[in-house]
């Protein structure tokens, strides 16, 4: 098998999903890429059993073909090469890889490719179509509060909930949870699944700036992501997520409005004086004062600052762990935000004030006690 292909146009598609293999996997062949050639095109494959992501390229071929091909040492020699053509040579008896460049040859050891995992397929799926920005800004803003607690199987992925009424993405710790529906994406009839937390991860820094379409199909056991000339796939969360309306106070009627940048910066600043552990940090509010305080009794440290906001409700002091607030306002993107409160032992909601088409986008996070 015999094939030529461009420096730069291999290295950004292997690239694109070299994200895929991981370093310390059990089975050797799960740190190649998969070359299969058919017709001229290139598509290459990787895995590692839980996730897949494939992407495909024109390249000069007459034969079709497969080669299992080790990650690491070609990734490692294409960004080290100018653009310029490259030709691929493989001994279909050995597995022997030659790799021709203007100036060198480079020779390697492949595997047989048919040792490479079966990818699965899209058998029995219910497909849905949304915009490239819609996932993206989804996955930006649920990503963050997914736990990383195995034994809470259901909350290490993002729910997402698909129905006529529109399509929904929650995701939380038991500490932050994030609630973002969407009503310009809208499915047949209701469904919902668990995508994990590194295949998101693999979408985000994938999917197309553009504001091109990405299928969206799924079935029991896998979803099917494609875009453009890229496809990832991956295996759903087996687990029932827990009922995320149940935590959502529905009666806040304390809400303050402020500056998001000027809160986000204040509690960076005070959160530096607080208890390293609980990283609490207070707020006392009242009239149009809010008072941001934090203090290390082990170090005899600590800090307030006084911010100007808009408030309506009873004067209240509240306790908060500053790094969920900093996350949270980290990924919102309206310049004034609202906090909804009811009282210092339920949790708060954190809505952007200024709200994007199309979008509705909610933020809880639990209350830390305040030490007496």
């Amino acid at each position: 098998m015999k094939f030529i292909v461009s420096t730069t146009s291999l290295l950004k598609s292997l690239q694109t999903i070299g994200g895929v293999i991981s370093s310390s996997s059990v089975l050797p062949i799960l740190g190649d890429f998969l070359f299969e050639i058919k017709s001229g095109n290139l598509t290459v494959f990787a895995t590692d059993l839980e996730t897949s992501m494939s992407t495909e390229l024109k390249v000069e071929a007459k034969d079709n073909g497969r080669i299992a091909i080790p990650a690491r040492i070609l990734l490692d020699t294409l960004k080290t090469l100018p653009e310029q053509p490259l030709t691929f040579k493989v001994d279909a008896k050995t597995f022997g890889i030659e790799i021709t460049s203007e100036t060198g040859r480079y020779k390697l050891s492949g595997e047989n490719a048919d040792d490479f995992p079966k990818i699965p397929t899209a058998d029995s799926v219910t497909e849905i179509n949304l915009p490239s920005s819609a996932l993206n800004n989804a996955i930006a803003k649920t990503l963050f509060a997914v736990s990383s607690d195995d034994l809470r199987p259901a909350m290490t992925g993002v729910l997402f909930q698909v129905s006529p009424d529109g399509m929904t993405f929650v995701s939380t710790d038991a500490h932050k949870l994030v609630k973002l529906h969407r009503d310009n994406v809208k499915a047949s009839k209701a469904a919902q699944f668990i995508v994990p937390k590194k295949a998101l991860g693999l979408l985000k820094g994938s999917l197309p700036i553009s504001d091109s379409g990405v299928n969206v199909a799924y079935n029991k056991s896998n979803a099917f992501f494609t875009f453009e000339n890229t496809k990832l796939i991956c295996r759903l969360v087996d687990a029932n997520y827990p009922d995320y309306n149940a935590v959502i106070p529905q009666n806040n009627p304390n809400k303050l409005s402020i500056n998001r940048l000027e809160f986000q910066n204040a509690m960076r600043r005070i959160s530096i004086y607080s208890n390293k552990t609980t990283y609490q940090v207070i707020l006392t509010i009242a009239g149009s004062e809010l008072k941001i305080s934090a203090q290390d009794m082990d170090f005899n440290s600590e800090a307030t600052e006084r911010l100007t906001c808009s408030y309506e409700g009873g004067d209240m002091e509240i306790g908060f762990n500053a790094r969920f607030l900093i996350e949270m306002l980290g990924v919102l993107d309206s310049n004034e935000i609202e906090i909804e409160l009811s009282t210092p032992t339920r949790a708060g909601v954190l809505r952007p004030t200024e709200k994007n088409d199309n979008e509705d986008l909610l933020m809880l996070v639990m209350p830390v006690m305040i030490n007496s």
